[in-house]
């Protein structure tokens, strides 16, 4: 029997037991809802996932996309697979029920959307950013553009990307030189290239929805003078009917070494007469608004870097436990039947470093999902600019950590398979390479650290990073009762004081020391950050297994709150503190990065 695709036990345990999704049903938007039509959605999802996408997963990730000049070609079994998505309404599950949606509850359409994606890889990934898209049209946009282009993304007849990146610009989105000028007839016209643009052409849909960041005439320099646009692959007619090419051209398909089954493009805008482009909002408040859908992109690749974990340490679970090699080492008798190899102690660590990170991870994209939408649901104002404040803050952590060491935890299942792991015959090394892509995708680890460090620690006089504190004390308080988490409880109220004291040591650097001395060690300190929120996320996650325990479950219960408890243990000892050595690295400031000279290399 194959490995499944997730463990249904732990995202109910996610859902119902750490979250407590039930209870939003008691909330205006989803009162249309029960558990019954969340767990509907879930295993609708799974269903298409083993149906659609399971069988030709393989075959995403080797026939790559193709360029023949003039048009893309894409594996033909993925559109059908796509169409099953949006035929279910699973790609709309959280919009309005007027633009076609389900009004479902963001975390409960992420647990539906890990199986989707694990079975489809980045092939889902053409659903989700229509989805991020649309998402900050319905936000910042008229009424006039919503009608034009959300309600065709919401039904799946178009879909969408964001185009931001250039040749010549990269990350330094200040630096961007695509052009804008205004027509007579109110609209815009679009020059310019625009590089890596995920699902920039392919023949999905009807037509494809770009959102992107050009310049005006006489705007200012920087990322001030930056406006976005709505830029069509096709203009439509009068009656929203497909009308003529808008210039907007393929260049080039790029192929990178995971991510296979979505097209990455370079694109060209306006070659002849300038790709008629629609202004969001109001002129050079762009970058404000492509934020919008960088945030929601940033929980999207942390999210990715998670379910990419979760998937690896499951199959690799199900290899260990059915693959017999080799007899401990206390056995002397070479006549003597070989084990499993999860009867061996290495191959233990291995998988249960692998839990810790995976469920650990996907515990934090799912509480940022969850804020995301009480910041919108919540029953007051204050409780929702508390979510706002508290997912602002921790949206780079939430997309840093789990991409950064879900590779890691990839890489451990290829390990645990031995010389099966890296042979394609098995998805592990496939899951590795597709998550090697997410530390880099919508902001590399060392912009997030910086963004932590330099804005969101001290913005609103701390606000964020106080809040963040506060939950982690409410959880400590809590584990306090239980005797048999009170070390652990202790070890992350150390944590925190050390994170509290080097945290006035950075800001005291950053304000009165060399700038970039002191920001020459800040992935450290988002590393350290990160570790602590995983660390609590895991004490909440040992409390309520403790006291499931503590209600003699049946045995399968038994055993899974048992695993949680090993898991959390594993991580208080083996990972969290590794916290000391960071934060020695930026209390001293340590300058062994910053003092290597280019010619040195």
């Amino acid at each position: 029997m194959p490995a499944t695709l997730m463990n249904q036990r732990d995202l109910e345990f996610m859902l119902y037991e750490l979250f407590d999704s039930e209870a939003l049903i008691n909330r205006e938007r989803y009162q249309d809802h029960d558990r019954q039509t969340f767990n509907e959605v879930v295993n609708t999802a799974k269903a298409i996932a083993e149906k659609h996408f399971l069988p030709i997963r393989q075959k995403l990730d080797i026939e790559q996309p193709t360029f023949d000049g003039s048009k893309v070609h894409l594996l033909p079994e993925l559109k059908p697979a796509i169409d099953a998505v949006n035929e279910s309404g699973i790609a709309a599950a959280t919009a309005d029920y007027d633009l076609g949606g389900m009004q479902l509850p963001p975390i409960v359409a992420s647990a539906a959307n890990a199986y989707l994606s694990v079975a489809g890889g980045v092939g889902m990934g053409y659903n989700m950013l229509t989805t991020a898209n649309a998402n900050l049209l319905q936000a910042h946009g008229s009424d006039e553009l919503i009608d034009t282009w959300v309600k065709p993304m919401r039904e799946g007849r178009f879909m969408g990307t964001m185009a931001m990146t250039e040749p010549g610009s990269g990350s330094g989105l200040g630096d961007l030189t695509t052009k804008a000028v205004k027509a007579d007839d109110g609209s815009y016209r679009i020059t310019g290239n625009k590089i890596f643009i995920s699902g920039g052409d392919h023949d999905l849909s009807e037509n494809i929805v770009h959102l992107v960041l050009a310049r005006l005439r006489g705007a200012p320099q920087g990322v001030k003078g930056i406006s976005l646009f709505v830029v069509p692959k096709f203009l439509l007619n009068e009656d929203g009917s497909i009308g003529d090419d808008n210039e907007v051209a393929l260049a080039g398909l790029f192929h990178k070494m995971g991510g296979r089954a979505q097209t990455s493009t370079a694109l060209s805008f306006g070659e002849k007469q300038g790709s008629v482009g629609y202004l969001v909002g109001e002129e050079n408040c762009g970058l404000k608004y492509m934020f919008h859908m960088m945030n929601e992109a940033r929980i999207m690749v942390g999210t990715s870097g998670a379910v990419l974990a979760v998937a690896g340490y499951q199959y690799s679970v199900d290899y260990a436990k059915n693959r017999p090699q080799g007899r401990l080492p206390s056995c002397k008798d070479p006549l003597s039947p070989m084990v499993n190899i999860i009867e061996h102690a290495d191959v233990k660590r291995m998988l249960l470093a692998q839990k810790a990170i995976a469920e650990g991870a996907l515990a934090l994209v799912l509480y940022g999902t969850q804020l995301s939408d009480d910041e919108h649901t919540a029953a007051t104002i204050e409780q929702r600019q508390y979510a706002h404040t508290l997912l602002d803050f921790l949206t780079p952590i939430i997309k840093t950590w789990p991409s950064e060491y879900g590779p890691k935890a990839n890489s451990y299942a290829i390990q645990v398979l031995g010389g099966h792991g890296y042979t394609n015959e098995h998805p592990v090394e496939m899951f590795y390479r597709d998550n090697r892509l997410n530390p880099i995708h919508e902001g590399t680890t060392g912009i997030q650290s910086l963004d932590l460090m330099t804005r969101k620690v001290p913005m609103n006089k701390m606000q964020g990073y106080i809040a963040t504190l506060d939950e982690i004390t409410k959880t400590i308080a809590a584990a306090n009762i239980h005797p048999s988490l009170k070390v652990y409880a202790c070890q992350l109220n150390d944590a925190v004081r050390l994170l509290r004291l080097t945290t006035d040591s950075v800001l005291t650097a950053m304000s009165t020391h060399n700038i970039d001395l002191a920001l020459a060690n800040s992935v450290k300190y988002l590393e350290l950050f990160g570790h602590i929120v995983i660390a609590w996320l895991w004490l909440k996650q040992a409390i309520v297994a403790t006291e499931a325990l503590s209600q003699k479950p049946h045995q399968a219960d038994e055993n899974f709150y048992q695993g949680k408890l090993q898991a959390q243990q594993y991580f208080y000892r083996f990972e969290l503190p590794k916290i000391e050595h960071w934060s020695t690295i930026l209390l001293t400031s340590d300058s062994t990065s910053f003092d290597m000279q280019p010619d040195w290399f």
